[in-house]
């Protein structure tokens, strides 16, 4: 636990030190395409629910990156995002619960772009042993033309192992 505090709180210093840096962004929450960039997630989360994998796929754009899900430091491609459901929903049933969802325009900034925030908790249902395990969720989303171009999870996965038995050993001092 003293380490996640720890790699938290240097995280949090490294964006406040680039934040420091920056010359005074513009950034906005009332953007002509606020209002569409939080419709397109919400289908995102719709498609995920319904176990529709190609509607998924159909809302990233070609050269989509995905980054954090399923664990990984790397990022996935939208092919290997759409891989990546197909694997998960043939053992999961995903319930989302508790969205909410922050639409941001950021201008003169190095995470300039019109972004959609969105948090919850997605509750999984293992399909073969019916065990339920809610996940609170994290997701930064670029949106450009009406596609997502890039997306950031952010999910408590020491949670979501714990609760599926794996045990958390700390290092040997």
């Amino acid at each position: 636990m003293k380490r996640i505090k720890t790699t938290i709180l240097f995280v949090t210093m490294a964006l406040a030190i680039s934040m420091s840096n920056a010359q005074d962004p513009k950034v906005s929450l009332d953007f002509n395409n606020g209002e569409r960039a939080t419709e397109l997630l919400k289908k995102y989360v719709t498609a995920l629910q319904n176990a529709d994998v190609d509607g998924l796929a159909a809302l990233m754009s070609e050269n989509a990156m995905v980054y954090g899900l399923g664990g990984g430091l790397d990022s996935l491609t939208a092919t290997e995002h759409k891989t990546y459901w197909v694997n998960s929903l043939a053992n999961y049933k995903h319930n989302i619960s508790r969205d909410l969802y922050l639409p941001v325009k950021v201008e003169d900034n190095w995470n300039e772009g019109e972004w959609l925030l969105t948090s919850g908790v997605n509750t999984l249902e293992n399909t073969k042993t019916g065990e339920v395990t809610p996940v609170p969720y994290h997701i930064a989303a670029v949106v450009v033309d009406d596609k997502i171009a890039a997306m950031h999870y952010y999910l408590d996965y020491i949670s979501l192992l714990t609760k599926q038995g794996y045990k958390v050993i700390p290092p040997s001092e």
